[in-house]
């Protein structure tokens, strides 16, 4: 009994192996000849980085997907961004529901786990809802942007419309529009595509605010007032991340664009910079003020139990709520008439340390291997990291190393810091003791 109890995995652990053990068949998949257009196999550790990038809901790449990736290796991408995106726990999750089995408690603890609910009950049932509305979803918006796809590409955009709503919800950033004269173009050829731009940036924010969030504004019918404090918490700094990104950017950035370019490019990429990772625009041609901008908005990345990485939008809440009860002398932190838990106060700072110092530690260590402009590899360590996938344009002469270092980043970013770290120690009783108290000097 108690080495059946020794070995019994935590739910932190059952995520943790399952994000692995898709990235390992990813990676296996990827290397096959049938996988490339010219038939070859694939080096180990480039498809072990896109596999983990597509797992990871990521983007970066060492190839251009659309000319190097055949139909079956770009199918077999577009999986792994799904199962990234929803979970691979949901994912498994449903197989058992579509069976008529009965989920156990303990894989009920591990979905409330993996989809950041806040309790067990109705947890069968909310996943239900996640499966039928990332689907319905996807399919609206492949046939929003199915007449444009086909009037350029014909019977191709077909599948281009899937594949980039998949994408684009799952907060990917995966793209099929390269050609072998003008590779990694990711959407810049839909630059003044109103349709276009429009239905990417509405599929990035409804799967980057969480699932909870959904349900909650569906159940109170869109009255505000009724809404958790944690839906409240999202919608308001997620609109507060886009509309004050996209003011800088339309002001200060590209001038050469005529009005509806100008517009458009500056609220989509201050949508897709927080986690999604497509763009419209060439990103060297931006300044260094506003590739700062877009570093710090992929290290917030989306919100809990999303598509979305990133450090998350409630955790920099969290902590700015904290900064303004020290300032007014309050002894709690409070947001929306709400009293906030110290616990998670505690919480919202060690993830903050967590990704601050990674984004710190892997900027100077691939700087160190690779040499070249730092502001361009904290750009790229950032977007891993934050599993946003934008790149200045470094990543595929990454050496080995660097890709590794990055490959991890991007783990940590969307299976989370704290994930790995409660997976690591196991089913640990949780300390209770108490010290005697003594006051520190801070500041």
């Amino acid at each position: 009994m108690n080495l059946k109890k020794r070995f019994k995995l935590t739910s932190f652990q059952i995520i943790l192996l399952g994000f692995v053990g898709i990235i390992l068949v990813g990676t296996i998949l990827l290397m096959l000849p049938i996988s490339s257009k010219s038939r070859v196999f694939t080096p180990f550790i480039d498809a072990f980085f896109t596999s983990t990038s597509a797992v990871c809901v990521t983007g970066l790449v060492v190839y251009d997907t659309a000319t190097y990736f055949s139909i079956f290796g770009q199918a077999v991408l577009l999986v792994l961004i799904q199962i990234g995106g929803i979970g691979v726990v949901t994912i498994a999750s449903l197989f058992i529901i579509l069976s008529g089995k009965k989920i156990g408690l303990s894989r009920r603890g591990t979905l409330m786990s993996a989809l950041s609910a806040p309790s067990i009950g109705g947890i069968v049932k909310l996943t239900r809802f996640i499966i039928r509305g990332v689907l319905i979803i996807e399919l609206i918006g492949a046939l929003l942007m199915l007449p444009e796809f086909i009037i350029n590409f014909g019977a191709r955009g077909i599948w281009l419309a899937f594949f980039h709503s998949i994408s684009a919800f799952c907060n990917a950033g995966f793209d099929i529009m390269g050609t072998e004269a003008n590779q990694f173009q990711s959407l810049t050829g839909f630059s003044s595509s109103v349709s276009i731009n429009v239905v990417i940036i509405l599929l990035i924010v409804i799967g980057g605010i969480g699932f909870l969030v959904w349900k909650d504004v569906l159940d109170n019918k869109f009255r505000f007032s009724k809404y958790s404090m944690q839906s409240k918490v999202v919608i308001s700094i997620t609109g507060f991340l886009i509309i004050v990104p996209a003011l800088y950017l339309f002001i200060f950035e590209f001038k050469e664009l005529n009005f509806l370019e100008r517009f458009l490019a500056s609220i989509f990429q201050s949508v897709t910079t927080r986690t999604a990772g497509f763009n419209t625009i060439d990103l060297n041609n931006i300044s260094d003020a506003g590739i700062s901008i877009m570093t710090m908005l992929m290290l917030i990345g989306g919100s809990p139990g999303s598509t979305a990485g990133g450090m998350k939008t409630t955790t920099i809440m969290v902590i700015v709520a904290t900064i303004v009860s020290v300032f007014n002398k309050k002894k709690n932190a409070r947001l929306f008439n709400r009293r906030l838990d110290d616990t998670d106060i505690k919480v919202a700072l060690t993830v903050f340390f967590m990704y601050i110092s990674g984004f710190i530690l892997g900027s100077i260590l691939i700087n160190a291997i690779e040499g070249g402009s730092f502001k361009t590899i904290a750009f790229e360590v950032a977007s891993a990291i934050g599993t946003v996938g934008l790149s200045l344009g470094i990543t595929p002469s990454l050496t080995i190393a660097s890709k590794i270092i990055l490959a991890v980043f991007m783990f940590f970013g969307r299976v989370g810091g704290l994930t790995i770290v409660y997976a690591a120690i196991g089913n640990k009783d949780p300390d209770v003791s108490k010290y005697p108290l003594e006051r520190i000097s801070i500041g």
